[in-house]
């Protein structure tokens, strides 16, 4: 089968978007840590799901000089993370400045290097308020990727859950019988998850919607 990246986080859309891409593709698996409060629960997910389906392929990359620029709660201590619901019309203090262009250019890079045609993120644009997941924005990386890389290697960025809600997602993961369980998706904890932050509320409701129970101890 032809070999497909896939930029798995460790967390519950990049979990399922890998069992899309197994579906008719080679696997190898990159994993950033960005200084993300999370990054060593995030970087065991990321290794569990790996072992599941039997990866050899893996790279692992630092690229912290995105907290020494900041601008994010989920990498600066200063700034608390968000507790409630967010309004998604407005730009949430947990995006990461432009941090979807930066990962995915290291993906798109590590494709020509080792004959990749596919790059896959787990990126939804419903109940997203980052821009750096929005179709538009993908549409306009893949023209730039077109005209930055090798001609005789066309390389795609794939975002097949682009247009799914967490519903949806979670729905999907169980058809594929994805690795669930070995997610990671809160914001702020390592032990136990929160249950406040906004992405272990979007987590629980996708949970909740589909009728199952979140597999995730959290904090009571």
């Amino acid at each position: 089968m032809p070999l497909a990246i896939v930029l798995v986080s460790g967390g519950l859309d990049s979990c399922v978007v890998a069992a899309t891409a197994a579906l008719d593709h080679d696997l190898a698996f990159l994993h950033l840590s960005y200084g993300q409060r999370t990054q060593e629960r995030e970087r065991q997910a990321f290794a569990a799901i790996a072992d599941h389906y039997q990866v050899e392929q893996r790279l692992a990359v630092d690229v912290s000089y995105m907290q020494q620029i900041g601008g994010s709660s989920l990498i600066d201590r200063d700034l608390p993370v968000p507790v409630e619901h967010e309004d998604t019309a407005s730009i949430p203090t947990t995006y990461v400045p432009f941090r979807n262009a930066n990962i995915l250019g290291i993906g798109v890079a590590w494709a020509e290097t080792i004959a990749a045609r596919d790059v896959f993120i787990g990126a939804h644009e419903i109940g997203a308020a980052y821009p750096d997941c929005r179709q538009v924005f993908f549409a306009a990386y893949n023209q730039m990727v077109a005209a930055g890389t090798r001609p005789n290697h066309p390389i795609q960025v794939q975002t097949p859950l682009i247009d799914l809600d967490k519903t949806a997602i979670v729905r999907r993961g169980l058809e594929l019988r994805a690795p669930l369980h070995l997610t990671w998706s809160c914001y702020q904890n390592q032990e136990k998850a929160c249950g406040r932050c906004h992405s272990c509320q979007l987590r629980l409701q996708g949970f909740r919607a589909a009728g199952l129970e979140d597999p995730v101890t959290y904090e009571e």
